[in-house]
């Protein structure tokens, strides 16, 4: 899997967001999904995969503690393309428990805590959700955080074993906005009011100008623990 990883990179070096998806989504059709969470970078590329295949999979994992602005966005992003993205939920047994386990907001005390949480409420239905897909579309850039300053176009992940495929990996936040002002792309109204990266509303708040984008992310931990477990990097093949 490594040598295919490595030729992909190579065919598709350089090459622009529109045309990758547009090869891919023939290629693999029912085998190809992107993930969203509503924030900028999956709704440029909503707005792209739905242009070029209406009926395209996109999904969404609803952890129950998303704001109000998410499912604002998720609505508006629906009627404008007359679509239905799939939306995946935490198994409520797994829910209960962990609230037995935590109480409320226990993910605050520790890492440990905050990274169960996310299996419950994220990394469980994520695996629902790519059952039968190959091709696993993200919005993931490589400026947005050191745990992704070497991520790659295409990326092998193991815990999953889908290839994962990154369009906008070398876009900067700049790009991504002046494709979403150009496109007239529905884009989740906390991204005016400072929040660059949007999660689970206990664990997002805004950020200061001149900030890292995603320090309003799980703000009161290390930067390097600042990943839910979706996009951890493996290089295992």
């Amino acid at each position: 899997m490594i040598e295919k990883i490595a030729k992909l990179n190579q065919r598709f070096k350089n090459q622009e967001p529109k045309k990758v998806l547009k090869q891919f989504l023939e290629e693999y059709k029912e085998k190809i999904a992107l993930s969203s969470s509503f924030g900028a970078e999956d709704q440029v590329l909503s707005d792209m995969i739905l242009k070029i295949d209406e009926s395209a999979e996109i999904f969404t994992l609803d952890t129950g503690r998303l704001p109000y602005e998410t499912y604002d966005v998720m609505n508006r992003t629906n009627l404008k393309y007359k679509t239905k993205i799939k939306v995946y939920f935490p198994h409520s047994r797994d829910v209960e428990e962990l609230y037995q386990k935590q109480g409320i907001n226990g993910f605050y005390n520790s890492v440990e805590n905050r990274k169960e949480c996310c299996y419950v409420r994220k990394i469980v239905p994520l695996q629902r959700a790519l059952k039968g897909v190959d091709i696993w579309i993200t919005g993931i850039r490589a400026e947005q955080s050191p745990t992704r300053e070497d991520m790659q176009l295409f990326e092998w992940d193991e815990a999953n074993r889908v290839i994962k495929l990154n369009p906008l990996v070398s876009w900067s936040q700049s790009d991504v906005w002046d494709y979403i002002k150009a496109n007239d792309v529905p884009y989740n109204a906390l991204h005016d009011k400072g929040y660059p990266s949007i999660g689970c509303a206990p664990c997002t708040r805004a950020v200061k100008d001149g900030e890292d984008i995603r320090s309003g992310r799980w703000w009161w931990e290390d930067p390097k623990h600042k990943e839910c477990g979706l996009h951890i990097k493996d290089t295992k093949c």
